[in-house]
């Protein structure tokens, strides 16, 4: 009889066991989330301002004035072969990444962003025709070869108009400029930093100037 109640008892406490542990609540696990970071890399600042270039297209007209001496027995005189050429051409202003510094310290970037450049002209040799070369009634005879000599010097000139078009320049850095600052403001947008940028504006050579927020 004593073992049965022994028995009855043991059996009593392994129920009650079992049912607090079945009843008990799991404490939640924590979940650990991962903070991230996101900073502006200065090579892929260097790749965008690689990427803010304007291709400018450019209708112009250069002028030829070729003195020819002539001599006839006694008499030296000296003619004039005169002339125009009207020609296209495209023109690629951009800046000079070689010369981009940027500095990140903090949350403030600074960038010293020179001023944009030619980076590159040609003549469309495809714009030429017949038409475009105007000979002044009063001009010496032209050859092939005085064509041939205004077209080649046609590229200088288009590169010195342009890198004297002060409004493009001055389009092609705030194209780089604006183009940076969506870069920095995406990060912060993206992961909630709070990245400011200070200017330091160079000249096309990379000599410093003024300073900027």
């Amino acid at each position: 009889m004593m073992k049965k109640i022994i028995s009855m008892i043991l059996a009593a406490l392994i129920f009650t066991a079992a049912f607090c542990a079945c009843g008990k609540k799991e404490e939640p696990v924590e979940e650990i989330k991962e903070e991230v970071v996101m900073e502006p890399q200065i090579s892929q600042m260097k790749s965008i301002c690689e990427l803010a270039v304007m291709d400018c297209y450019y209708h112009d007209v250069a002028k030829s004035n070729i003195p020819v001496k002539k001599s006839f027995l006694w008499w030296d005189w000296t003619e004039n072969k005169h002339f125009w050429i009207e020609y296209s051409g495209i023109v690629r202003f951009g800046v000079d990444v070689s010369l981009l510094n940027i500095e990140v310290s903090g949350s403030n970037v600074t960038v010293t962003l020179p001023e944009a450049k030619v980076l590159g002209c040609k003549v469309d040799s495809s714009s030429l025709t017949e038409d475009s070369f105007i000979v002044d009634k009063s001009s010496a005879k032209i050859t092939a070869e005085d064509e041939k000599a205004a077209f080649e010097a046609a590229q200088p000139l288009l590169e010195n108009k342009a890198s004297a078009d002060r409004a493009l320049i001055t389009e092609a850095t705030e194209r780089a400029r604006r183009l940076l600052e969506d870069y920095i403001a995406n990060i912060n947008s993206t992961v909630g930093s709070n990245y400011t940028i200070s200017w330091v504006y160079a000249d096309s050579s990379g000599n410093e100037g003024e300073t900027a927020e």
